[in-house]
């Protein structure tokens, strides 16, 4: 809902509330951080005059125009000061470094074809958390970091299928399986650091399998992640800074890394099974708790880069393109449902490089294209 317009002066700068946005982002001055300030304040009151709201009672105003351009400090004061359910952090982050995390929205597409919904004898709890109902795969807890290369697609279907490889053998397996295989190798999944879709990296391990994989610079494995964590991480080492664009594509070498003591044939796993589940919260939550953790893709939008804790909804600022997360659960806080989602953006971010995003009405289209399928085990 846009505030009514309404005149505010500040020194010599006077604005109408409600065209705050048109200058916003072009002009840095004193004066046009306080105006965003005082603006915010205004936004609050009169549209949200009153705590505690409900998740559903937020979602019904639609994000006024000016919030949509909110960068930087300013977004995530205004995103503090306007809703309760997540905490949003201001961090240092380059644009160049941002933009190298994220992919374009164009695969954003899912298959037509949807797998049926699973029929359980049982209820769906009201909380789920595969860390708990399968402790023995320690891979459902490890975060990934993809650095500066636009690779979450083959990231998190890595991830994914790792964890469904431990949970379909009833733990006996446990290798991390290499997303810089998929990366590298797998040329009909799209751009490699550049983007690509996730249904096509579970297509491929089908068909051509994976090897075994971890994180950069990870021993004892065919082929770990190429690119360091750059930048610096808190209470991590540190390997150098972020390039100033993305990574490129690393070329497909059918080889282990040396020392390693299988070949890359040998070392392969193979899926059983590629397919998209079908986009309802009942069909996700069965299908996580019968068969393991999915991919999911989401539309990013900047106030996502600034999460630190709680439980996400788009509150503001411009849209910047897209990622691939895992879900790995669900569960509800004060009235709120959420997803529990592993992000692969190093386990600095967010709750320890996991977050939770509001669940059953589609946020960000995190319901809209979710990704899973059968190991051979």
């Amino acid at each position: 809902m846009m505030v009514p317009a309404r005149q505010v002066t500040t020194g010599h700068l006077s604005i109408e509330a409600s065209d705050c946005a048109l200058g916003y982002g072009f002009v840095h001055s004193p004066e046009v951080h306080v105006m965003i300030v005082i603006l915010t304040l205004l936004t609050a009151t009169s549209v949200f005059a009153f705590k505690p709201i409900t998740w559903a009672a937020f979602k019904a105003h639609p994000i006024p125009k000016f919030a949509m351009r909110l960068e930087g400090e300013d977004l995530v004061d205004y995103i503090n000061t306007v809703q309760p359910f997540f905490q949003a952090n201001f961090t240092v982050l380059s644009k160049e470094k941002e933009r190298a995390r994220i992919m374009s929205a164009q695969f954003m597409v899912a298959p037509k074809e949807r797998a049926g919904e699973i029929v359980l004898a049982e209820e769906v709890p009201r909380s789920f958390d595969a860390r708990e109902r399968w402790p023995e795969c320690k891979s459902i807890g490890m975060i990934r970091d993809q650095s500066a290369c636009g690779s979450c697609w083959a990231v998190s279907a890595a991830s994914a299928m790792s964890d469904r490889l431990c949970i379909q053998s009833n733990g006996k397996s446990k290798k991390i399986l290499s997303d810089a295989d998929i990366i590298s190798c797998c040329k009909e999944c799209g751009y490699g650091c550049q983007g690509g879709w996730p249904i096509e990296a579970w297509r491929y391990v089908v068909n051509r399998g994976v090897c075994t994989g971890g994180l950069y610079g990870e021993k004892n494995v065919c082929k770990p992640y190429p690119f360091y964590p750059c930048g610096h991480h808190d209470g991590q080492k540190y390997y150098g800074p972020c390039p100033q664009g993305l990574h490129e594509t690393p070329k497909c070498k059918k080889q282990c890394q040396r020392g390693y003591e299988k070949n890359y044939e040998e070392d392969k796993f193979f899926g059983k099974s590629a397919y998209a589940v079908k986009d309802t919260e009942a069909a996700i939550q069965k299908e996580i708790m019968t068969n393991g953790p999915v991919q999911a893709v989401m539309r990013t939008y900047q106030d996502f880069s600034y999460y630190k804790g709680g439980i996400y909804m788009h509150t503001a600022g411009a849209q910047t393109g897209a990622t691939s997360v895992k879900l790995i659960g669900w569960g509800e806080e004060s009235g709120v449902p959420y997803w529990i989602a592993a992000n692969t953006w190093n386990s600095d971010w967010g709750e320890n490089g996991f977050f939770r995003i509001l669940r059953g009405s589609n946020e960000c289209g995190v319901e809209s294209m979710v990704i899973a399928g059968m190991m051979k085990v």
